[in-house]
Protein backbone atom coordinates (compact mmCIF):
# COMPACT_ATOMS: atom_id res chain seq x y z
CA UNK A 1 0.00 0.00 0.00
CA UNK A 2 0.91 3.39 -0.82
CA UNK A 3 2.52 5.25 1.73
CA UNK A 4 0.21 8.43 1.55
CA UNK A 5 -2.38 5.87 1.34
CA UNK A 6 -1.58 4.49 4.81
CA UNK A 7 -1.33 7.96 5.98
CA UNK A 8 -4.69 9.18 5.17
CA UNK A 9 -6.13 6.00 6.43
CA UNK A 10 -4.50 6.17 9.76
CA UNK A 11 -5.62 10.09 9.72
CA UNK A 12 -9.19 9.10 9.11
CA UNK A 13 -10.48 8.37 12.34
CA UNK A 14 -9.00 11.31 14.28
CA UNK A 15 -10.52 13.81 11.65
CA UNK A 16 -14.07 11.99 11.95
CA UNK A 17 -14.20 12.61 15.40
CA UNK A 18 -12.77 15.95 15.52
CA UNK A 19 -16.19 17.21 13.26
CA UNK A 20 -18.70 14.88 14.87
CA UNK A 21 -18.66 14.99 18.01
CA UNK A 22 -19.67 18.73 18.92
CA UNK A 23 -18.64 20.37 22.25
CA UNK A 24 -21.89 19.32 25.27
CA UNK A 25 -22.20 23.01 26.95
CA UNK A 26 -20.20 25.96 29.20
CA UNK A 27 -19.61 26.97 32.55
CA UNK A 28 -21.38 29.88 32.07
CA UNK A 29 -21.22 33.23 29.75
CA UNK A 30 -19.93 36.31 31.20
CA UNK A 31 -22.77 38.40 31.50
CA UNK A 32 -20.63 41.30 30.56
CA UNK A 33 -20.31 40.45 27.18
CA UNK A 34 -23.71 41.36 26.01
CA UNK A 35 -24.75 43.93 28.46
CA UNK A 36 -25.39 42.06 31.68
CA UNK A 37 -23.59 42.29 34.87
CA UNK A 38 -21.92 40.26 38.04
CA UNK A 39 -23.89 42.48 40.26
CA UNK A 40 -27.58 42.36 41.24
CA UNK A 41 -29.94 44.96 41.30
CA UNK A 42 -30.47 45.75 45.09
CA UNK A 43 -32.90 48.31 44.02
CA UNK A 44 -31.28 51.28 45.36
CA UNK A 45 -29.38 51.80 42.08
CA UNK A 46 -26.23 49.23 43.77
CA UNK A 47 -25.68 45.72 43.43
CA UNK A 48 -25.39 42.41 45.21
CA UNK A 49 -22.19 40.23 43.50
CA UNK A 50 -22.75 37.63 42.30
CA UNK A 51 -19.83 35.16 43.65
CA UNK A 52 -20.96 31.62 43.15
CA UNK A 53 -21.95 29.81 39.67
CA UNK A 54 -23.07 26.03 39.84
CA UNK A 55 -21.73 25.44 36.54
CA UNK A 56 -23.71 24.40 33.26
CA UNK A 57 -21.57 21.46 32.94
CA UNK A 58 -23.04 19.94 36.39
CA UNK A 59 -25.95 17.50 35.95
CA UNK A 60 -29.01 18.61 34.59
CA UNK A 61 -31.02 17.79 37.13
CA UNK A 62 -29.59 19.88 39.62
CA UNK A 63 -29.61 23.05 37.49
CA UNK A 64 -33.97 23.02 37.37
CA UNK A 65 -36.00 24.98 40.43
CA UNK A 66 -36.40 21.70 42.36
CA UNK A 67 -33.14 20.80 41.78
CA UNK A 68 -31.36 23.38 43.43
CA UNK A 69 -33.92 23.36 46.26
CA UNK A 70 -32.70 19.87 47.14
CA UNK A 71 -29.09 20.51 46.44
CA UNK A 72 -29.68 23.71 48.67
CA UNK A 73 -31.01 20.91 51.43
CA UNK A 74 -27.68 18.82 50.96
CA UNK A 75 -25.00 21.89 51.89
CA UNK A 76 -27.40 23.49 54.73
CA UNK A 77 -30.17 25.70 53.23
CA UNK A 78 -33.77 25.14 52.79
CA UNK A 79 -36.22 27.81 51.73
CA UNK A 80 -37.66 30.67 53.61
CA UNK A 81 -39.81 29.93 56.86
CA UNK A 82 -42.88 29.38 56.36
CA UNK A 83 -42.92 30.21 52.82
CA UNK A 84 -42.51 34.08 54.30
CA UNK A 85 -40.16 35.54 52.12
CA UNK A 86 -39.85 39.52 53.68
CA UNK A 87 -38.27 42.76 51.48
CA UNK A 88 -37.91 43.00 47.82
CA UNK A 89 -37.08 40.29 45.20
CA UNK A 90 -33.72 41.57 43.41
CA UNK A 91 -33.39 41.15 39.23
CA UNK A 92 -30.05 40.08 37.48
CA UNK A 93 -29.13 40.97 34.03
CA UNK A 94 -26.98 38.00 32.89
CA UNK A 95 -26.43 39.31 29.48
CA UNK A 96 -28.28 36.14 28.00
CA UNK A 97 -31.19 38.18 26.06
CA UNK A 98 -33.59 38.34 28.75
CA UNK A 99 -32.64 41.80 30.05
CA UNK A 100 -32.93 42.47 34.38
CA UNK A 101 -35.09 39.00 35.43
CA UNK A 102 -35.94 38.72 38.74
CA UNK A 103 -34.70 36.13 41.43
CA UNK A 104 -36.25 32.44 40.84
CA UNK A 105 -35.98 31.93 44.71
CA UNK A 106 -33.98 33.05 48.00
CA UNK A 107 -32.74 30.20 50.51
CA UNK A 108 -31.36 30.47 54.25
CA UNK A 109 -29.16 28.77 56.49
CA UNK A 110 -31.25 26.08 57.82
CA UNK A 111 -29.19 25.02 60.72
CA UNK A 112 -29.51 21.49 60.37
CA UNK A 113 -33.55 21.74 60.16
CA UNK A 114 -34.55 21.65 57.00
CA UNK A 115 -38.28 22.14 57.60
CA UNK A 116 -37.65 25.32 60.47
CA UNK A 117 -34.24 26.45 60.39
CA UNK A 118 -34.97 29.01 58.60
CA UNK A 119 -36.89 30.62 60.81
CA UNK A 120 -34.24 30.76 63.24
CA UNK A 121 -32.42 32.43 60.74
CA UNK A 122 -34.95 34.73 59.98
CA UNK A 123 -34.20 35.37 63.94
CA UNK A 124 -30.55 35.24 64.43
CA UNK A 125 -29.15 35.54 61.22
CA UNK A 126 -27.04 32.96 59.20
CA UNK A 127 -26.36 32.90 54.96
CA UNK A 128 -28.16 33.04 52.71
CA UNK A 129 -28.24 33.04 48.77
CA UNK A 130 -30.70 34.17 45.43
CA UNK A 131 -31.27 32.57 42.66
CA UNK A 132 -30.87 33.58 38.91
CA UNK A 133 -30.63 31.21 35.74
CA UNK A 134 -28.50 32.08 32.84
CA UNK A 135 -31.13 30.76 30.15
CA UNK A 136 -31.93 33.56 27.88
CA UNK A 137 -32.04 32.83 24.00
CA UNK A 138 -28.12 34.63 23.50
CA UNK A 139 -27.20 32.28 26.20
CA UNK A 140 -28.61 29.27 27.31
CA UNK A 141 -26.12 27.96 29.55
CA UNK A 142 -28.41 26.95 32.27
CA UNK A 143 -25.55 28.19 34.83
CA UNK A 144 -26.96 29.21 38.26
CA UNK A 145 -25.85 32.76 38.89
CA UNK A 146 -25.78 33.21 43.05
CA UNK A 147 -25.51 36.18 44.97
CA UNK A 148 -24.26 34.56 48.56
CA UNK A 149 -24.34 36.64 51.91
CA UNK A 150 -24.15 36.58 55.30
CA UNK A 151 -26.74 38.90 56.89
CA UNK A 152 -27.40 39.94 60.61
CA UNK A 153 -30.05 39.19 62.99
CA UNK A 154 -33.64 40.78 62.77
CA UNK A 155 -32.73 43.34 65.27
CA UNK A 156 -30.34 44.69 62.41
CA UNK A 157 -33.12 44.52 59.93
CA UNK A 158 -30.95 41.97 57.90
CA UNK A 159 -28.55 44.32 56.92
CA UNK A 160 -25.37 42.33 55.58
CA UNK A 161 -22.34 41.47 58.35
CA UNK A 162 -18.92 43.20 57.41
CA UNK A 163 -17.28 41.64 55.17
CA UNK A 164 -20.60 39.58 54.40
CA UNK A 165 -20.44 38.66 50.82
CA UNK A 166 -16.61 36.67 51.06
CA UNK A 167 -17.56 35.13 53.96
CA UNK A 168 -20.86 34.05 52.82
CA UNK A 169 -19.28 33.27 49.62
CA UNK A 170 -16.18 30.80 51.05
CA UNK A 171 -19.15 29.01 54.15
CA UNK A 172 -21.49 27.66 51.29
CA UNK A 173 -18.44 26.45 49.49
CA UNK A 174 -16.72 24.90 52.04
CA UNK A 175 -19.96 23.08 52.93
CA UNK A 176 -20.68 22.53 49.35
CA UNK A 177 -17.10 20.93 48.16
CA UNK A 178 -17.57 16.88 48.63
CA UNK A 179 -19.89 14.61 48.39
CA UNK A 180 -23.26 15.60 50.32
CA UNK A 181 -26.81 14.24 49.96
CA UNK A 182 -30.60 14.82 50.74
CA UNK A 183 -33.64 13.62 49.21
CA UNK A 184 -32.25 9.85 48.03
CA UNK A 185 -30.10 12.15 45.73
CA UNK A 186 -26.35 12.05 45.95
CA UNK A 187 -23.82 14.85 45.34
CA UNK A 188 -20.00 15.61 44.29
CA UNK A 189 -19.13 18.98 44.03
CA UNK A 190 -16.02 20.58 42.82
CA UNK A 191 -14.68 24.29 43.13
CA UNK A 192 -12.71 26.51 41.30
CA UNK A 193 -11.84 30.18 41.97
CA UNK A 194 -12.16 32.61 39.28
CA UNK A 195 -10.29 36.06 38.70
CA UNK A 196 -11.94 39.18 36.63
CA UNK A 197 -15.64 38.89 36.83
CA UNK A 198 -15.96 40.97 39.62
CA UNK A 199 -13.79 43.55 40.44
CA UNK A 200 -12.03 44.47 43.83
CA UNK A 201 -13.22 46.82 46.34
CA UNK A 202 -16.78 48.42 47.15
CA UNK A 203 -17.59 49.83 43.88
CA UNK A 204 -21.20 49.83 42.44
CA UNK A 205 -21.66 47.43 45.71
CA UNK A 206 -24.96 47.17 47.88
CA UNK A 207 -23.34 48.38 51.98
CA UNK A 208 -20.34 49.72 50.98
CA UNK A 209 -19.14 46.09 51.53
CA UNK A 210 -15.60 45.57 49.82
CA UNK A 211 -15.31 42.62 47.35
CA UNK A 212 -11.99 40.59 47.14
CA UNK A 213 -13.21 39.77 43.35
CA UNK A 214 -13.02 35.89 43.40
CA UNK A 215 -16.15 33.99 41.96
CA UNK A 216 -16.34 30.62 42.66
CA UNK A 217 -17.39 28.27 40.49
CA UNK A 218 -19.23 24.84 41.29
CA UNK A 219 -19.56 21.64 39.26
CA UNK A 220 -22.20 19.64 40.69
CA UNK A 221 -22.23 16.05 39.84
CA UNK A 222 -25.37 13.98 40.95
CA UNK A 223 -23.50 10.02 41.55
CA UNK A 224 -26.47 7.70 41.69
Amino acid sequence: MHSLTRFLLAAAPTIALAIHIPRQGVDFVDPRIDGGSMLDDAGNGLGEPLNVIISGLSSSPVLTSEGIVNYAKAIGFSEECLGIHLGDPQSANLGDGRGPVNQTIELRQDYGDPDLGTCLESLIGGNHFRVFPQTGPLHPTNALFLAVSQEENVSQSHTISPDGYNVGRNLLVSNAIGDTSFGGVNYHTEAQNLTGLLAVGSGGVNHDIALDGIVTLLTVTITN
